[in-house]
């Protein structure tokens, strides 16, 4: 019956009009990601209107307006195609690719395996379109913290962003964020001759325990073992992903199970909603508990989802290290009140087939292991509500943003309230910079912008560990890292640290924000700029003695090195397993608004 049930499902949902709709979508934003990242180079032919020629027999032609950092906004539904006889209405995302293969000279196996991956992001695009005919922008006023990030529809750059290579359609739909499906996670025990458990200070493995499972159910877990004639006390619980358990635990782990090492236990009492990075759990039923963190060894946007072993295994160490930066600044601690939920704990099992294997794929590397993060719930007022800041460019099926229902229920106008977010979001971020010499990716789905009254009021970074990079200039402090954070933090060049701001927020969110604004809300992309540079310029007048490093972390820069999230996929990693992750290709400089904005480079 559950099997009729999910096939007459979609059957109801994917609708002829839904899939022309998803297309389009995706269709306009291929092109102008395509033409951010230098692959293709439509023509403006007159006052927002372009031209893209790929070959003498294929053109699209579109409206659209040209964008500050060398963007493009695209009319979804204004695409037409040339086919060399008429043009025709666009609505076909696949055949585009096929028509700029030749052009790009892509390698046909990465263009097999991409098809795959724009197949899977439309089928969950339909659903999620379905969704949107339920509620408005405005229903998510009303909305949780984990039921916004259900709202969400993946990384508004990649082109591929639910590609989810590794799920059915069945396991889309049971594990899917979008589809907001409660699930249990599951438990197992691992023998502590084959597992490491590490922490922070004051927090052992039965504290945690204690904290993640109720009595009876960790009764239960020990009486599971007590029947396999072994002691409790030998082993280590970790919870997994029913299916990272199914799928890759138990095939890569048999050996492991048939002599105890590895022990199942069962599924554990509390449910829990999956946040965007589909890995990532919050508690529904106890707020306070923390998030949990599992690998799902599926291939999504540019990499499997694993958990690197050597970031697990250092998890609470680097908290302890931005954590402790925080308590020991008060401009961090008092005034700006940020909020960096740790990773406090973790357990790491490395696979013994692999761990020794000269240049593995990464992938293998990465299998099981857990990581405990503290909610952000137990960090808020009562007062404050949090929304991932991905949210702002959330508009519901109707065009209305959801930052314009949040505008309009502060009270302030939009200028005000975008003066406010800038105000809560920059100065932090850049005082880590400037003072520290330390930096992590404060994108739209790490980055939560806590509120009251609706208005930005606090701002807190989550899954920080996995990005936190450090300079590799003479800064205080940094030198006082232990070996083991010098070997896996990352040291980056002035540009490079600059990059983790200018990048993962302004590239990655604030184009589409300043986008959404200019467009539905008639505040201009010029002033959104210049509210970020004031922001940035009131934040170095207040600390003066820090003026060497706004010159060596030179944020107003005419350019930056373009880093290219689709190009890495179709053009230089494709779908090798190497042995490290794949990393942004760069190509090219992208212009650097904040320079455009104070040279007064842009007419109006």
């Amino acid at each position: 019956m559950k099997n009729d049930f999910l096939n007459n499902r979609v059957g109801q949902i994917l609708t002829s009009d839904r899939w022309k709709q998803a297309n389009q979508k995706l269709l306009a934003k291929m092109i102008a990601e395509f033409t951010y990242e230098e692959m293709i180079f439509p023509e403006e032919q007159q006052a927002g209107e372009w031209l893209l020629s790929i070959s003498k027999d294929v053109n699209y032609r579109f409206s659209g307006q040209s964008r500050l950092m060398d963007s493009l906004y695209v009319n979804p539904t204004s695409i037409e195609r040339w086919d060399g006889a008429e043009w025709k209405a666009a609505g076909d995302a696949i055949q585009f690719i096929h028509d700029i293969q030749k052009v790009l000279k892509m390698d046909p196996s990465t263009i097999a395996y991409l098809i795959k991956e724009y197949k899977h992001t439309l089928l969950a695009d339909v659903h999620i379109l379905e969704k949107k005919e339920h509620k408005t922008a405005k229903d998510l006023l009303r909305m949780a913290y984990s039921e916004i990030e259900a709202e969400m529809e993946g990384h508004p750059w990649i082109t591929y962003n639910k590609g989810r290579i590794g799920f059915s359609y069945r396991d889309y739909i049971e594990y899917a964020p979008e589809q907001q499906r409660m699930t249990k996670l599951h438990w197992i025990a691992v023998h502590k001759t084959f597992a490491t458990f590490h922490s922070v200070p004051g927090i052992s493995h039965d504290d945690l325990l204690k904290m993640e499972l109720e009595e009876e159910c960790y009764k239960r877990f020990k009486d599971v073992l007590l029947d396999q004639d072994v002691h409790a006390s030998d082993y280590f619980f970790m919870p997994v992903h029913l299916w990272q358990w199914e799928e890759v635990i138990v095939p890569f782990y048999a050996e492991e199970i048939a002599t105890k090492n590895l022990i199942y236990l069962g599924p554990g009492e509390d449910l829990y909603l999956p946040q965007q990075s589909v890995r990532t759990f919050i508690n529904q039923e106890y707020k306070n508990k923390h998030h949990v963190k599992v690998p799902i060894s599926i291939l999504n946007t540019l990499v499997f989802r694993g958990l690197p072993s050597e970031r697990t295994v250092l998890a609470p160490e680097i908290t302890q290290f931005i954590q402790e930066i925080r308590d020991g600044d008060s401009f961090l601690s008092n005034e700006c009140k940020v909020v960096l939920p740790g990773e406090i704990a973790s357990v790491n099992v490395n696979h013994p087939d692999y761990v020794n294997l000269e240049a593995s794929p990464y992938q293998f590397l990465e299998m099981l292991g857990v990581i405990w993060r503290e909610s952000i719930y137990q960090f808020l007022d009562d007062d404050e509500s949090p929304i991932t800041l991905a949210a702002l460019l959330y508009e519901d099926q109707h065009e209305r943003p959801y930052i314009l229902e949040l505008i309009k229920e502060s009270g302030l106008t939009v200028e005000k309230w975008v003066e406010q977010l800038f105000e809560v979001i920059l100065p932090p971020l850049l005082h880590f910079l400037y003072q520290y010499g330390t930096v992590f990716s404060p994108h739209g789905q790490n980055t939560v912008l806590i509120l009251k009254d609706n208005r930005p009021h606090r701002l807190a970074v989550k899954d920080f560990v996995d990005d936190v990079n450090i300079s590799d200039q003479s800064i205080p402090g940094l030198d006082k890292l232990s070996k083991d954070m010098k070997n896996v933090l990352r040291s980056e060049a002035p540009e490079g640290l600059c990059q983790f701001i200018f990048t993962g927020l302004f590239v990655c969110h604030n184009r589409y924000l300043a986008d959404i604004l200019d467009r539905k809300a008639n505040l201009s992309e010029y002033r959104f700029w210049e509210i970020v540079s004031e922001t940035i310029l009131r934040y170095q007048k207040r600390f003066p003695h820090l003026q060497d490093r706004f010159e060596l972390f030179d944020m107003f820069r005419p350019t930056f090195t373009k880093l290219c999230l689709n190009r890495n996929r179709m053009l230089a990693y494709g779908y090798k397993n190497g042995d490290d992750r794949p990393h942004a290709s760069e190509y090219g400089k992208v212009r650097n608004p904040l320079y455009e904005v104070a040279k007064g480079h842009i007419k109006m």
